[in-house]
């Protein structure tokens, strides 16, 4: 797991992901907040303008878990029409549904007719190299490596009640969370409770917020979920998203195959992903590449 992080800690305070080069240093132990140490992974260091997302792979290819928060943001739960909640509203993706910049979005054939898929644009929070437990809130950004950007894909006919209102499955399909293209260190100058975000389908914005909109920040998210559990290196947190999904427009706006989404997170860069449908023989024509951390030609 070590070393597979995409992360490398260094002056600068924005680092590309790139691929994983077999007898690199360890990310994760070279990437600790502190340590000023410039080049785990060997991964070249980006401006925080953003990267081509074209040529990177995922920040984070293999995390141990990927914990979520659910409706996070004040507006979000207003425009669903629900309460803001008292404690974090948490739920689990399978770690295999992570994918990198520029790989497919597969609709899968279960949730394909109709088409309910949607978007959600998130912050993502990347532990360190220290497992985390019973951390206070004062002290949990400590154990932060860094930040970038998620799309907490979904299909909403498993979330909702046709399906048996099941978030895990709703956001477990392979492909359903993209992250990156970069990773924002957290020993650097960021807040990342004051940060723009952002959703663009097909170029037309549709979501467009600030993280200062969460109703728990990010510190204290950390804090709750290492109550009594165990944060490992690696896991990544996604911190929930604002208003705008497609659910709720009028009419309701769904992902189909063709389409492009991007999401922007300040500091970061432009985390795009086209769509595809899932093929009649099953997932895509394609095989999973754990040394590369993506979809390769058989």
């Amino acid at each position: 797991m070590l070393n597979q992080v995409m992360g490398a800690a260094s002056a600068s305070r924005i680092v590309g992901c790139g691929p994983w080069r077999p007898g690199a240093a360890r990310g994760l132990e070279l990437a600790s907040p502190g340590n000023d140490q410039a080049a785990a992974f060997g991964l070249e260091l980006a401006s925080a303008d953003g990267v081509a997302p074209g040529a990177l792979l995922c920040c984070v290819p293999t995390p141990p878990a990927v914990i979520c928060v659910g409706l996070n943001y004040r507006k979000h739960a207003a425009e669903a029409g629900l309460p803001e909640p008292a404690f974090p509203v948490v739920f689990y993706k399978n770690p295999s549904v992570v994918i990198g910049p520029g790989d497919d979005i597969v609709i899968p054939t279960v949730a394909s007719d109709p088409h309910e898929v949607d978007y959600e644009c998130e912050l993502a929070v990347v532990i360190g190299s220290r497992p985390v437990r019973n951390v206070s809130k004062a002290d949990a950004l400590d154990y932060v490596l860094g930040y970038t950007a998620a799309n907490d894909v979904s299909a909403r006919r498993w979330q909702g009640p046709k399906g048996g209102t099941q978030w895990s499955r709703s956001k477990s399909f392979d492909t359903f969370c993209p992250l990156g293209p970069a990773l924002l260190l957290a020993h650097s100058d960021v807040d990342p409770d004051n940060l723009a975000i952002a959703t663009r389908l097909n170029g037309v914005t549709v979501q467009e917020s600030n993280t200062a909109d969460m109703i728990f920040d990010v510190s204290s998210i950390v804090s709750f979920l290492s109550q009594s559990t165990t944060l490992l290196p690696g896991t990544v947190i996604l911190t929930g998203t604002p208003e705008g999904v497609g659910f709720t427009r009028e009419p309701p706006v769904f992902l189909k195959p063709g389409d492009v989404v991007e999401v922007e997170l300040e500091g970061v860069g432009i985390l795009s992903n086209s769509v595809v449908e899932e093929g009649e023989d099953g997932p895509p024509k394609q095989v999973w590449s754990h040394s590369l951390n993506k979809l390769v030609d058989p």
